[in-house]
């Protein structure tokens, strides 16, 4: 926001301090995102900066990590690249077996966290909806209680009713993350519906549309930007999480936080901050689909972008 013309010295002063402290908090915020992105180049087994890389010698940059995502746990690394090598590396490679655990959980927990979640959101939007903030922190509080406390108690709930001797693949982690993401879900098509019309459902009612149809025809399409923006969140919550993982994941369910911890214990290699430097452009990426999913919401209500 610009100074307007008539602007004291006094708040002119506030006003480049207020910007410098906020240049001061981002960059401390971005630190550590500044300093693994290039340190994933390291030509050497090493977390910190090499003169050469201080130096800017392309000697001392290197792609070799982000290979090791490929390479790592395969029977053959060094033979031809050609279809078997990547058949090798599709069932071998420990990073990619990682990756695709972790695509599969999260694409079934954020399919039920935002079907759920967005069931429960249009029912606490209704005023007349009894306990309805009671309801609303009881829904939310994944997001408040601590998550070791969370992953404690659902390893001991599991235990209790064998869910691992059901035979179902992931099936555990799939609804810890499901559970993990609902809140996210519910506020984010919460606040979709606070600027809904529901003058809309009452027309189209009296022009005989069942529920139904008013829901897939007038409803859904309106807080669509909110319900994939909850999702998207959803999967981010999935994708990044560790330690429900730790507590009731199987041998075999290695997801790439998981994979990324186990590294860090038995072998530190820089190739978790290859793993880290794509998980920071993922996260890059979702954010800004969030950011014009939310500016597509505000525009279908009739809501000037901010």
């Amino acid at each position: 926001m610009a100074l307007p013309s008539y602007a004291s010295r006094a708040e002119r002063i506030w006003h480049y301090t207020y910007l410098a402290i906020c240049v001061l908090i981002f960059l401390f915020l971005i630190a550590p995102i500044l300093i693994v992105i290039p340190l994933s180049f390291n030509a050497e087994p090493y977390f910190t900066f090499t003169e050469k890389m201080l130096a800017l010698d392309p000697t001392g940059y290197s792609t070799r990590w982000y290979d090791m995502l490929l390479t790592f746990g395969m029977n053959a690394p060094d033979a031809p690249r050609d279809s078997s090598w990547w058949a090798d590396a599709w069932e071998n490679a420990a990073w990619i077996r990682a990756t695709k655990n972790s695509l599969i959980i999260g694409f079934f927990a954020t399919i039920l966290a935002t079907g759920l979640g967005t069931l429960a959101a249009l029912g606490l939007s209704k005023s007349d909806m009894p306990w309805r903030r009671p309801i609303m922190a009881i829904l939310i509080s994944p997001m408040i209680v601590p998550i070791i406390i969370t992953a404690t108690g659902l390893f001991f709930f599991y235990s209790s009713i064998k869910i691992g001797s059901w035979g179902i693949p992931y099936l555990g982690i799939i609804l810890a993350h499901a559970t993990l993401g609902i809140p996210f879900v519910i506020i984010t098509v919460t606040a979709t519906l606070s600027g809904f019309d529901h003058s809309l459902t009452r027309a189209a009612a009296n022009l005989g549309a069942n529920p139904r149809t008013t829901f897939f025809r007038i409803i859904m399409p309106l807080i669509l930007p909110g319900v994939i923006s909850g999702a998207l969140f959803a999967f981010v919550t999935s994708f990044d999480e560790v330690v429900v993982v730790l507590f009731v994941g199987a041998l075999d369910e290695q997801t790439i936080p998981r994979q990324m911890w186990n590294g860090i214990r038995e072998q530190i290699s820089p190739a978790i901050l290859s793993v880290a430097t794509i998980l920071v452009i993922i996260s890059v990426l979702l954010l800004a689909t969030v950011e014009l999913l939310r500016r597509r919401g505000e525009k279908l209500r009739g809501i000037s972008p901010q």
